[in-house]
């Protein structure tokens, strides 16, 4: 995972600025425990209900990817890098935690095909790739650990012109959702910030074309279901009910996440 904002004015010796060395370690300790201790577990119980939204992402993700050459963004041992490789598409991964890194590769040396993955420890907000070198760049909440602006520049940088972004994402509107973040501080690191209108306004800037794709608000409901065998019906009747709902442009915002489908890449 990575980084967030930090002020372009204070530059160390390395070209970093102090602050964004603070968060960068920051960021990296979290996860580093994250993925050695499996912390965030109490949250697994969450993305139960989110199905739906993985699906979409990783139709999008596998959606004519075989040839091409893909850039993931915070890749682990739950990595999409496994799933595109399968799928025939060339894919380097990199997140700023050497846990993950080192937990991906193991999964990778127990696979012929998912071992010419490539996967090192990079700052995702300076990628060490030259311009227009991808087909695609893809993560699943990963966006929202990162200074925004920095890392958009920098994914429409290796963007080739007819490539594209593929983003799962959460939003930081729903006044629920944003009681239980901050009732659970311990959870997450305290430089991430789930995305808001101003963000997707961003992200725009650099993109021709975006579509987002909204879900889970109702379907949250089912979440206490999760353990029953009424939980799949109850699931896809709350599903169908959000889609309706997510029709209603002001509604959408209250969704927990969205699914980003960026092209047409804007050289900042």
């Amino acid at each position: 995972m990575s980084l967030k904002t930090s002020p372009p004015t204070e530059v160390g010796t390395s070209g970093v600025g102090a602050s964004l060395e603070g968060r960068l370690q920051r960021e990296k300790e979290f996860h580093d425990r994250a993925f050695s201790e499996r912390t965030r577990a109490p949250v697994d119980k969450f993305y139960s209900i989110a199905g739906g939204c993985w699906h979409a992402y990783t139709n999008a993700l596998l959606n004519e990817c075989q040839g091409k050459r893909v850039l993931e963004y915070g890749c682990g041992p739950g990595s999409s890098a496994f799933q595109l490789r399968e799928h025939g598409a060339q894919v380097i991964g990199i997140d700023i935690s050497e846990v993950a890194i080192q937990q991906a590769k193991a999964i990778a040396e127990q696979s012929p095909t998912a071992s010419t993955i490539t996967f090192r420890v990079m700052n995702a907000e300076d990628l060490q790739f030259p311009d227009r070198d991808f087909d695609m760049v893809c993560g699943s909440c990963i966006l929202h650990h990162l200074n925004l602006e920095r890392s958009l520049t920098e994914i429409s940088r290796v963007l080739r012109e007819s490539g594209k972004a593929v983003f799962v994402e959460p939003l930081g509107h729903n006044p629920l959702i944003n009681l239980y973040r901050r009732l659970t501080p311990n959870l997450r690191t305290e430089d991430e910030h789930p995305l808001l209108d101003r963000d997707l306004t961003l992200i725009r800037h650099y993109f021709g074309k975006v579509q987002i794709t909204y879900f889970h608000l109702l379907s949250l409901c089912a979440m206490p279901f999760r353990k029953t065998s009424a939980f799949d019906r109850i699931l896809k009747m709350f599903d169908a009910m959000d889609r309706m709902l997510f029709t209603v442009p002001v509604v959408r915002k209250q969704a927990w996440l969205v699914v980003m489908e960026l092209s047409e890449p804007r050289k900042a």
